[in-house]
């Protein structure tokens, strides 16, 4: 098998084609990027390309399926930008998919993509992805998985398979969630959990983790098995602020939605973090998910505990983690 993964070079790109190279069945990986490179790895080739611009049939002609990765976080205050990649970018990909009839496309959408769900059970993927309305990365997945729809229907003789995992995070990824998330403000020492003496508790915080490894090995199986369809991607246990404090050896202390809210509303207008309230708003806001799916059909299973994977993550941020390549270690 050959297969092209854009985004390659992020927290999930990374990652995935490190496990596309580690199966016997698959011969040869291109990387595509617009900064390539990093890492070299047996049966991976770079491309540079941009998915706004560049001659993606070209790219994609030959290949047995294409995983699409590439996404924007930031910049939060260039909603243009954002939706030049995650949405027109996203058309292009799935045009040039359709143009070099690759058999197979493997896209990744999120746990952003769902509407607003229960945080005492757990959804399938039949909950509506239709978002959270004041989340600009929440309406971007939901766009796209809506244009999936319409692809799906256009071209029946191309297998497409969305992923939807929880956050994702992996130690590699420290600098990059750092700078994306909490920005030069916050020193990346206080993410050691002594300087984390309390944690929020906040109504309906509840959420799902799963490393990034993880998740890389649901896309191996959804390349090389029938896969069809979306799968949620999530690790044991969910964490909630009883949790957390567990994890943090903190104390709660009841929050207001609002007060914290209000307070990343002003300091991401002030340009003071990278964070936007929408990003509250989401992960209290969408369900819990079930993986009974993947677990059955495709036979996935976490290798990597939630509550280590998160407290993996806040050492590598700590220390400034970071795979060598563009996207992970800085730099335009």
């Amino acid at each position: 098998m050959n297969i092209v993964v854009t985004g390659a070079t992020g927290n999930v790109g990374t990652s995935v084609v490190r496990s596309l190279c580690g199966d016997p069945g698959i011969e040869r990986v291109v990387g595509i990027a617009r900064r390539p490179g990093g890492f070299e790895l047996d049966k991976l080739d770079w491309a540079r390309a941009d998915i706004r611009s560049d001659d993606l049939a070209a790219l994609f002609a030959g290949s047995d399926a294409v995983v699409h990765l590439a996404w924007l976080i930031q910049p939060s205050h260039r909603p243009d930008v954002l939706a030049s990649v995650n949405v027109a970018g996203t058309r292009r990909v799935l045009e040039a998919v359709r143009t070099a009839r690759v058999p197979a496309l493997v896209h990744a959408s999120s746990v952003g993509a769902y509407a607003p769900g229960p945080k005492t059970e757990r959804v399938g993927e039949e909950w509506p992805a239709t978002g959270i309305s004041t989340s600009s990365y929440s309406v971007h997945k939901a766009t796209v998985e809506g244009m999936l729809d319409e692809f799906e229907h256009a071209s029946p003789e191309t297998r497409v398979v969305r992923l939807r995992p929880a956050l994702i995070f992996k130690r590699a990824a420290g600098a990059e969630i750092r700078r994306y998330f909490l920005g030069p403000i916050v020193p990346a020492g206080a993410a050691h959990p002594r300087w984390i003496p309390v944690v929020p508790d906040l109504a309906r915080l509840r959420f799902q983790v799963v490393h990034t490894d993880d998740v890389a090995e649901a896309y191996r199986l959804a390349v090389t098995q029938d896969a069809r369809g979306a799968y949620n991607v999530a690790a044991e246990p969910e964490l909630d602020p009883a949790a957390l404090a567990e994890l943090l050896d903190a104390r709660r202390v009841a929050v207001p939605r609002r007060l914290v809210r209000g307070a990343l509303w002003s300091t991401w207008r002030a340009r003071l973090q990278p964070t936007s309230e929408g990003w509250l708003d989401m992960a209290l806001s969408v369900p819990l998910m079930s993986t009974e799916r993947i677990s059955s059909e495709l036979g996935w299973a976490p290798r990597h505990d939630a509550g280590a994977t998160l407290l993996e993550l806040m050492d590598g941020v700590r220390r400034r983690e970071a795979t060598p390549t563009a996207a992970l270690a800085g730099g335009r």
